[in-house]
């Protein structure tokens, strides 16, 4: 039975768990910038005993809804839903500066499009000087520009092929990929990757052309509607093939999209099969963790710091497939990465809408990825990958990083990591 937002908020029995857990409040140890505390204010909102006002906004604006809080509470409380919810009414009710909502707009207007997105860095790769221009532009654009890795014109408009079939035999199974919006723009090799390593393993490999956002960035960002119009496109697209499984290499989409269910169970026509469509969706890591291996391994000379991505950890809880993957590669020396359960400050759009708090959580996280020595960080979230990239280039470090899944692509095809 679904549950009133009400409810949710009554589960919190304010026990604290959730505290060391959450970077915003390790970053400012204040009360309300912690789950307990935005709990409480959604509660008085609620209750009409506090106005929604552009502070009680700021709150819910800060939290990166990392999910880190849900793996530490003993009560179960369901926080996703909650900020969720509670973003989807500030929307509408809690006040923005004309400025605050000129770039939002920009966003959500852009970042789910890949051929939006592509249309505006064509440019910026075939001139890549025309990038210092962006250091004439206000800081909350120009930030867009310092998160962007080096672009290559060609892989702007890479493409995978909408059928690979199983390599070495008869197929096992039958699976679909999402291409992704971002990712397949700026990360086409972790698409490829996925393809090829999916194809080794015995498995059929379809990637329906004509697939959208899944909505991700929308859900996270109170954008309720906007979610579910992205959410229904892509079930529907997707039921037109004969997938046993839907696999996702990049961690914010894997737990939208693993949500579907709640996301339309209000819907009569679509909650069943949106239900239907999240019983299929596995993280890439976590699917090809649960197949016997049948393509061989050969051995890679690296030492590699595995990033915890927030929302296939905490949102997802795959924690020790993608870890069981690399250290079953010959020659990887797998190394934990101190307090490595804490979010890099990326959280989808958080580190564009609230730079400066992000910029000082990705810090704490660079500075513990940096001080085990990785030859190669692995992370399973593009905007990870960028957070993690724009920092240590602004300190003049090279910290390279790559998928998971582009790490045993490199083993298994017998290339260099």
């Amino acid at each position: 039975m679904e549950r009133t937002y009400r409810e949710l908020i009554d589960d919190c029995v304010h026990c604290g768990f959730c505290l060391p857990a959450c970077p915003t409040y390790v970053s400012w140890g204040e009360e309300m910038d912690s789950p307990r505390g935005r709990i409480d204010l959604m509660k008085a909102v609620a209750d009409g005993d506090l106005p929604l006002d552009a502070e009680v906004r700021e709150h819910f604006d800060a939290c990166l809804g990392c999910m880190a809080c849900v793996t530490a509470c003993p009560s179960g409380v369901r926080y996703d839903l909650l900020i969720e919810s509670t973003r989807a009414t500030v929307e509408v009710q809690a006040p923005r500066t004309a400025d605050e909502r000129a770039f939002r707009s920009l966003i959500f207007a852009l970042f789910p499009y890949p051929n939006r997105l592509r249309a505006l860095l064509a440019p910026l790769a075939a001139l890549p000087g025309l990038r210092r221009l962006a250091r004439l532009l206000p800081r909350r654009w120009a930030q867009l520009d310092e998160l962007l890795p080096d672009l290559d014109a060609g892989e702007l408009h890479a493409v995978v092929p909408v059928f690979t079939p199983a390599a070495g035999g008869p197929a096992r199974a039958r699976v679909g990929i999402l291409a992704g919006c971002v990712g397949q723009v700026l990360f086409p090799r972790v698409n490829a990757a996925t393809v090829r390593v999916l194809a080794a393993e015995g498995c059929d490999v379809a990637v329906p052309a004509g697939q959208g956002c899944c909505g991700a960035l929308s859900l996270h960002s109170g954008r309720l509607e906007e979610a579910k119009r992205f959410a229904r496109a892509l079930i529907a697209r997707f039921e037109r093939e004969n997938l046993e499984t839907i696999v996702v290499n990049a961690a914010g989409c894997g737990s939208a999209m693993k949500e579907y269910g709640e996301l339309l169970a209000g819907d009569p026509a679509w909650g069943p099969r949106a239900a239907a469509f999240a019983s299929k969706v596995r993280d890439v890591n976590e699917y090809l963790a649960s197949l016997e291996p049948r393509a061989p391994r050969h051995p890679l000379d690296v030492r590699i710091a595995y990033h915890d991505a927030c929302h296939l950890a905490h949102a997802q809880r795959v924690r020790s497939q993608p870890r069981a993957l690399l250290a079953a590669i010959p020659g990887v020396e797998l190394v934990e990465v101190p307090q490595g359960e804490q979010c890099c400050g990326s959280a989808g759009t958080y580190n564009l809408f609230e730079p400066a708090a992000s910029r000082e959580i990705g810090e704490r996280k660079v500075d513990a990825l940096l001080s085990v020595r990785p030859d190669l960080v692995a992370s399973a979230n593009p905007g990870c990958t960028l957070q993690i990239g724009a920092i240590a280039r602004a300190r003049g470090v090279t910290l390279r990083a790559a998928h998971p899944i582009e790490i045993l692509d490199a083993s298994i095809s017998g290339a260099r990591a």
